[in-house]
């Protein structure tokens, strides 16, 4: 029995996919020469059931933004006021996560799932707020499980409004101080692993040091050890603008829209989705390979080989902003190339 509200995730259309690996064989090529791009075509055709698939040229970039108690307990280096300072920056186009948008020709929306402060102090964040910042998960529950689902439903929301003005694949950016220990928790809460192994530096370690932020970690996952259900662990364990994340790939894959996943952050936001919706995982397409260890586990644990290593830790979506060019070149060539030329009679 699960708590997850969630029906499973569509399978992969193997048969597109059995046509994409036909098509590769008689490109203008020889066999197997674009390595892994094949591959991604052959993904792209199994999400969305077409062979080709279409090329992507309507990215929409999605940030969802909120604030960690457990940043009061020495979690990060930063202070909570710098998820508002970050957000506010990226509505004046001016954090990395904009200059990355405008490379790739992507729309953009900022969400405000969960920032702790005045509702609508920043002009041009969409508010989605659920509740001002989670508690402290060190000591209790991130939210209540009400809470968790009503964030989860932001990023449907969100998703589901995208994929309907004809936006053709999705990438996921958060901010939230704090966020790479809930993170951690949750991957370990997933995956088996220890707090050692899924913490690292974040944005900055607190002033205690790495130590202090693992025993942050250790003490979530001691606090939460009896709880198995997808709905109870990201209430216990998550952030809002985690969860936003997660109902946001569980609508893209329910609704076979490709979609590319950031950093350690969202890679916790899809182990969350895949449990919450089994299968999901099986049509995300892994951006990037953080330099957070969380990320590696995570990737590992849900059977994903990221497109880039740029030892990017940064999130707010950059790395999955910086996979798409590849994305759209394996739709290119799928479609695009000549049959293979007849050889010597």
């Amino acid at each position: 029995m699960t708590d997850s509200p969630f029906a499973a995730a569509p399978a992969l259309d193997a048969a597109a996919m059995h046509r994409a690996r036909q098509r590769w064989a008689t490109r203008a090529k020889p066999l197997g020469s674009l390595g892994r791009l094949e591959d991604l075509g052959v993904h792209l055709a199994g999400v969305t059931g077409r062979c080709p698939p279409s090329v992507p040229g309507r990215p929409r970039i999605v940030v969802f933004a909120g604030d960690h108690g457990v940043v009061a307990d020495g979690a990060s280096a930063w202070p909570a006021e710098v998820t508002g300072a970050m957000i506010a920056s990226m509505t004046q186009q001016g954090a990395a996560i904009n200059a990355f948008a405008g490379v790739i020709g992507a729309s953009m929306t900022v969400v405000d799932v969960g920032v702790a402060g005045p509702r609508g102090a920043v002009p041009g964040v969409r508010d989605e707020r659920v509740r001002d910042g989670t508690a402290s998960i060190a000591r209790t529950d991130a939210m209540s499980i009400e809470e968790a689902r009503a964030a989860l439903d932001v990023g449907r929301q969100l998703a589901g409004e995208c994929i309907a003005e004809g936006v053709d694949s999705l990438i996921g950016g958060e901010m939230g101080i704090g966020n790479s220990t809930s993170a951690g928790a949750l991957i370990a809460s997933v995956t088996g692993a220890s707090a050692e192994a899924v913490t690292g530096d974040g944005a900055g370690v607190p002033a205690a040091g790495l130590t202090h932020k693992r025993g942050l970690v250790a003490s979530a996952l001691r606090r939460s050890s009896r709880v198995d259900q997808p709905l109870q662990r990201l209430a216990a364990l998550g952030g809002l603008e985690i969860a936003a994340l997660a109902g946001c790939y569980v609508t893209s894959a329910a609704q076979r829209v490709p979609f590319i996943v950031d950093g350690v952050i969202a890679c916790a936001a899809l182990c969350v989705a895949d449990t919450l919706s089994p299968g999901t995982a099986a049509h995300a397409i892994a951006g990037h390979r953080s330099s957070e260890p969380g990320a590696a586990l995570a990737l590992r644990h849900l059977g994903l080989e990221p497109l880039l290593d740029l030892r990017l830790r940064l999130g707010e979506g950059t790395g999955a902003t910086l996979a798409f060019p590849l994305v759209r070149a394996a739709a290119a060539a799928l479609e695009g190339m000549a049959d293979l030329p007849a050889g010597p009679a």
